[in-house]
């Protein structure tokens, strides 16, 4: 949905509608992600006036896991450029999960996000912050520099190629985890897996313990590598994306803390 944001910008004379549709190999929450992957597709809209304001709505559906949607957004958001170099955001997301969401982020339903980019002669800096609340509460924070390289046509001068590589860190707290892994517990109860139930309620107290102990400090959560290679023509874009995570030291989900993740986009600006 970031990448909707990004592109539904190009045009700030007028309103406009940007649709979006996605698909990727694994689902990550600030650059954590769970054990087991899941690949998900996404929908979305934006709607953004010339004043800076904008307006989106969003779907998930993880595509191994239950028959609904898994998280749906509705967003409202500020952009104003101070000048030809800088710009800062203001964002507000409430999300909606479904009672039996295995998704991380689903104990913090609400999001606020503010951003500052900069625009220096050879790459891009965003340096963003955002407040996650709800059943839990964390704080991020993230940099990311990137630089557009421009790669000429394919076929015509109307058909465009880029590449915009990307380096980004992320930092935050953790404490969307704790209600996580207590939810995961009362699903394996539910169905039957783990050990007797004394052992069961000894692990459980175990890793609730040691949960409590690491989720409130703030600490590295994940190095990404990002290189986007986009098509545009018109009112259309498509981009083919890779991104190469490190998870910090401290990943608290059991996943491997080396992730790659796949990626296709599809945009069309009206």
């Amino acid at each position: 949905m970031v990448l909707s944001k990004a592109y539904a910008q190009r045009d700030s004379t007028k309103t406009t509608v940007t649709l979006a549709a996605m698909y990727n190999s694994n689902i990550s929450y600030y650059g954590q992600v769970t054990a087991e992957k899941y690949p998900y597709a996404l929908v979305n809209a934006t709607v953004r006036l010339p004043i800076g304001f904008y307006f989106s709505a969003g779907a998930y559906k993880l595509l191994n896991f239950g028959s609904g949607l898994s998280e749906t957004d509705l967003g409202i958001g500020y952009d104003h450029d101070f000048n030809e170099k800088l710009t800062g955001g203001l964002s507000f997301t409430h999300s909606f999960f479904p009672a039996n969401s295995p998704l991380l982020q689903a104990s913090n339903t609400n999001n606020i996000n503010a951003s500052l980019t900069y625009n220096w002669p050879w790459l891009k800096t965003t340096f963003s912050t955002d407040y996650a609340f709800g059943k839990e509460k964390d704080w991020f924070l993230s940099l990311n520099n990137s630089k557009e390289i421009g790669l000429g046509t394919l076929f015509n001068e109307k058909n465009l190629l880029s590449i915009e590589p990307a380096f980004e860190i992320t930092a935050g707290t953790t404490h969307f985890y704790e209600t996580y892994i207590i939810e995961k517990i009362k699903k394996d109860k539910a169905n039957g897996n783990g050990k007797s139930e004394t052992a069961q309620g000894q692990i459980n107290s175990n890793t609730i313990s040691s949960t409590n102990a690491s989720v409130t400090n703030f600490k590295l959560l994940a190095y990404s590598f990002k290189l986007p290679l986009s098509f545009s023509r018109g009112h259309y874009l498509a981009e083919l994306s890779y991104q190469f995570s490190i998870l910090g030291n401290q990943n608290e989900t059991g996943a491997d803390h080396h992730q790659s993740f796949f990626g296709l986009s599809m945009y069309y600006q009206f």
